[in-house]
C-alpha cells in the first residue's frame, strides 16, 4: 500500500505539508502505477527466462553477447566476467551451462592465439529477439508516443527516483 494516509497517518516519514488530498491521491496513483509496471516487468522477465530456460545472469550474458554481435565486437570470457561482475570461475560455469544448452559457442580469438571468443548461437539470438526483443519494441513504442517534453519529465522523474537509493545508502551509519 502506497498511501501515506494509511501507512504513515501522522506524517512521521512522508511530508505531506501543503499537499491537498487530490495531490496525495495523484502521488499514490503514480506510486501504484510504478508498482504495477515493476510487477509487469518482473512477469515479462520471468516469462522470457522460462521460455529460454535460463536464469537472470544467463539472460544478462546473452543480452551482452547479442549486443556485441550487433556491434560486430569480439567478446572474451574476461569481458563477460567484467560485465557481469562475477568471478572467472563463475563465468566458466556460466559458459559451460550456456554452451551445453546450445546458446553460445566458444572459439579461437581471431588476433590473439591465447584467447577465446564467445558468441551467441543464431537459434538463441532468434529466440531472444522473439521474446525479449518484441517486449522491448512494445515498450519503446510507448515511450516514442510521448512528446519530447513529456519524455524529459519522465526521464527526470525516473532519474530522481533512482537517486533515492544513493541518498539512502549515503545516510546509513554503522
Amino acid at each position: 500500500m502506497h498511501d501515506p494516509r494509511v501507512g504513515d497517518p501522522v506524517s512521521e516519514l512522508v511530508d505531506r505539508t501543503g499537499m491537498s488530498d487530490t495531490d496525495v491521491e495523484q502521488v499514490v496513483r503514480v506510486m501504484n502505477a510504478l508498482r504495477d509496471w515493476h510487477e509487469a516487468a518482473e512477469r515479462m522477465s520471468e516469462s522470457s527466462r522460462r521460455y529460454m530456460r535460463l536464469n537472470e545472469t544467463d539472460m544478462r550474458a546473452l543480452r551482452y553477447l547479442i549486443a556485441a554481435h550487433n556491434q560486430k565486437r569480439q567478446v572474451t570470457p574476461g569481458a563477460i566476467t567484467d560485465y557481469l561482475g562475477i568471478s572467472s570461475a563463475s563465468t566458466t560455469k556460466l559458459l559451460d551451462r550456456l554452451e551445453k544448452g546450445g546458446h553460445v559457442r566458444r572459439g579461437p580469438h581471431p588476433t590473439d592465439r591465447r584467447a577465446l571468443t564467445v558468441s551467441v548461437t543464431e537459434a538463441t539470438r532468434k529466440d531472444a529477439r522473439e521474446s525479449v526483443g518484441r517486449q522491448h519494441a512494445r515498450r519503446f513504442a510507448v515511450a516514442a508516443e510521448l512528446s519530447a517534453a513529456d519524455r524529459d519529465v519522465v526521464i527526470a522523474f525516473l532519474d530522481s527516483l533512482s537517486a533515492t537509493e544513493v541518498v539512502e545508502a549515503e545516510g546509513v551509519t554503522d
